[in-house]
This record gives C-alpha cells, sequence and structure tokens, in this order.
C-alpha cells in the first residue's frame, strides 16, 4: 500500500511492525530446517526414508521443532516488548535526565509536544562526542527521545528543536515502533548467526584430528551451516533495509513542519554530516538522525545522503543552504529564549519562517 497520506503512512508502519513480528518466528524455523536437512545429508542424521526422503524428514523435524521455536519468539518478544530500552540503553549508553539537568533541552520539547497535544516523551542523553539523536520506545508513555552531548554542545538553539522535531515526528508517525522492533529482531539474528559461526570454528577445532569417514561429511555439514549463517545475517540486513529510508525525508519534513524553520534543519545536518559516528551495533544505527556507515557503495545504507535531504527540504520546503552558524550560545543558556508552545520567543521575537509561515 503507498503511503499517499499521514494516515497511510502510519498504517504502513503498523503494517511493517506486524510483519516483523510474524516473520521472525518464521526465520528461525526456516534456519532450523536447513541445518536438519544438512544433517541429514550429512549422514549425521538418518536419512528418514520412512518420511519419504530427507526433505520431508526435515520438514517433520521443523514441525516438530515448531514450538520450542514459538517458545523462543514469544519469550523474545516479551523480553523487547518490557525491556526494549533497558537493552537500547546498555547498547547505546543513554541515560534519562531530568528538567533540572537539561532544562533549556527539555523545555525546547515539551513545548514540540504541546504544540501537537502529545504527551511528553523521556528526555534521554548519551555522553559522547558524535552529533546525533534517535527516539526509541513502542508505545505511549514509554517513548524516549535520546540525544549526545556533541550534539548539545555544537548545535545552536533553533537547530537543536528543528533535530528534536525530526525525532518527535518519529514518535508521531510511528516510525519509532517498527525501528525499535526491526533493530532488537534483527540483533537477535545477528547474534545467532554468530553463535552458528563460532560453533563452525570450534567444530572445526575438535574435528581437525579426527581421520574417520565421517570427517568429510563434518566439513560437508560446516559448509552447510556456514551457509545458513550467512543467509541469516544477509536476511538482518534485508531487516534493518525493510525500513523505508523515506522515513528520514518525511521526518525532516516533519521538523519544518512543528518549527516552521526548514533553514535550521539543514544548518544541523550540514554540521551533523561526518561527524555522527556513535558506538552502538549495527543493527540499532538505523534509529538514528545521520549514520555515517553507508555499507558497500551505500547499497545497505539506512539513511539518504545528507546532500540528498538537504535538496529535499530547499525544494520542497523552501530552505535556503547557507554556511554552518556556528553555535552562539552553550546549551545552558537556550532557555533564555525557549520558544512558547505556538512558536513565539519568550523575549518576544520569532523564528526564521517556512514555507507555512
Amino acid at each position: 500500500m503507498p503511503a499517499l497520506g499521514l494516515q497511510t503512512y502510519i498504517w504502513n508502519n503498523n503494517i511493517r511492525s506486524a510483519l516483523l513480528l510474524i516473520g521472525f518466528p518464521i526465520l528461525l524455523l526456516g534456519m532450523v530446517f536447513f541445518l536438519t536437512l544438512g544433517m541429514i545429508w550429512t549422514g549425521m542424521l538418518p536419512p528418514g526414508y520412512e518420511y519419504g526422503g530427507s526433505v520431508p524428514f526435515a520438514l517433520h523435524l521443523m514441525v516438530s521443532a515448531a514450538p520450542l521455536a514459538l517458545l523462543v519468539a514469544c519469550v523474545w518478544f516479551v523480553i523487547a516488548y518490557f525491556f526494549n530500552q533497558a537493552i537500547i540503553d546498555f547498547a547505546t549508553g543513554s541515560r534519562p535526565v531530568s528538567r533540572e539537568e537539561l532544562p533549556e533541552v527539555y523545555n525546547l520539547l515539551e513545548n514540540l509536544c504541546i504544540s501537537r497535544g502529545l504527551r511528553m516523551p523521556t528526555l534521554r542523553v548519551i555522553e559522547a562526542d558524535g552529533m546525533n539523536a534517535f527516539a526509541s520506545g513502542l508505545h505511549e508513555g514509554r517513548f524516549s527521545v535520546t540525544v549526545t552531548r556533541g550534539l548539545l554542545e555544537s548545535l545552536d538553539r533553533d537547530e537543536l528543536e528543528a533535530v528534536l522535531g525530526h525525532e518527535l515526528t518519529h514518535i508521531i508517525n510511528r516510525d519509532v515502533r517498527t525501528m525499535v522492533v526491526a533493530a532488537i529482531f534483527a540483533g537477535i539474528i545477528t547474534l545467532i548467526c554468530q553463535i552458528i559461526y563460532r560453533s563452525i570454528l570450534w567444530g572445526g577445532v575438535w574435528s581437525g584430528g579426527r581421520s574417520d569417514r565421517r570427517n568429510g561429511n563434518f566439513g560437508l555439514f560446516l559448509l552447510i551451516a556456514m551457509v545458513v549463517g550467512a543467509v541469516g545475517y544477509f536476511l538482518a540486513i534485508v531487516i534493518r533495509m525493510a525500513i523505508s529510508r523515506t522515513r528520514e525525508y518525511v521526518a525532516d519534513a516533519g521538523s519544518v513542519e512543528l518549527t516552521h524553520n526548514p533553514d535550521a534543519m539543514i544548518s544541523a545536518l550540514q554540521k551533523v554530516s561526518g561527524h555522527a559516528h556513535l558506538e552502538a551495533p549495527e543493527s540499532m544505527r538505523a534509529m538514528f538522525l545521520e549514520d555515517d556507515d553507508e555499507g558497500i557503495m551505500g547499497l545497505f545504507a539506512t539513511h539518504p545522503p545528507v546532500g540528498k535531504r538537504i535538496e529535499a527540504l530547499t525544494r520542497y520546503a523552501g530552505g535556503r543552504v547557507f554556511e554552518p552558524r556556528p553555535v552562539a550560545r552553550s546549551a545552558e543558556a537556550v532557555s533564555a529564549t525557549t520558544e512558547g508552545p505556538w512558536g513565539d520567543h519568550a523575549d518576544g521575537g520569532s523564528s526564521s519562517a517556512g514555507p507555512w509561515g
């Protein structure tokens, strides 16, 4: 279903999340099937002639393993549902902060939420120099917006507000739910593939001194297991790619709609580009404001190039490209000119207007 409007776009995100939830146990069963088939072909399991051959026998064993695979999937679903933010905090080093710790940033985010009638997400910070941000959470009351210390120290007030608007749009559009589900499932699939790979290495070590007639069959099984692991790892990449890169263009546009300031979003992207590195698992990088890792010739990039995002903002949002603005004030001084919920500055001025302002 093509995304023709905001509500359709949200429905598409919900459908993607459901497909990921359904696809996870199916992928586990598929890996069990091919590993079992490899064990039959290499003589590590009986040929299963009574079932009509190796393939029907492998299917029978896969069906027998289905309850266990579903149990594993359900356990992981429960863990992901209740502890997804704890997993993200552990992987990225993020921590929640209060209004007292970052009053200026908290006020900016709160004002954006008030303007859209949204419940305030938890504000989190990562003590890292890289300039990045992301939103996380699965449902209302559990959403978070996380920023790095490098971002807070490098962006001025308007640029920071634009980034917060970008991340808040991910929450509004339910991008965040799909990204969290994809990140957690891609992470566990990658972990399973690493277990297979390490088992192959240990299997090669322990079978290295064997000289019986089964050694060649064992080597064939290791080859099959390696192929299954490689395919699983590739599918983990595909899961990350299931989140369309269009989401970043939509979030950039949503930021402009919230702040009426496309120039600030452009300037923020200029500053972040090339300085967004953040130590985190590869499966979580699709959640970030920007990911400098473009993979092989950009084929597996989780984000569109910054240049194209800036081009879209200039073409469709009326933004202008200038030299990146220096930080006029420290993050601690932002609160002195915090906007009210309708976009007016406390000092009576106004931010630069975009195509709606």
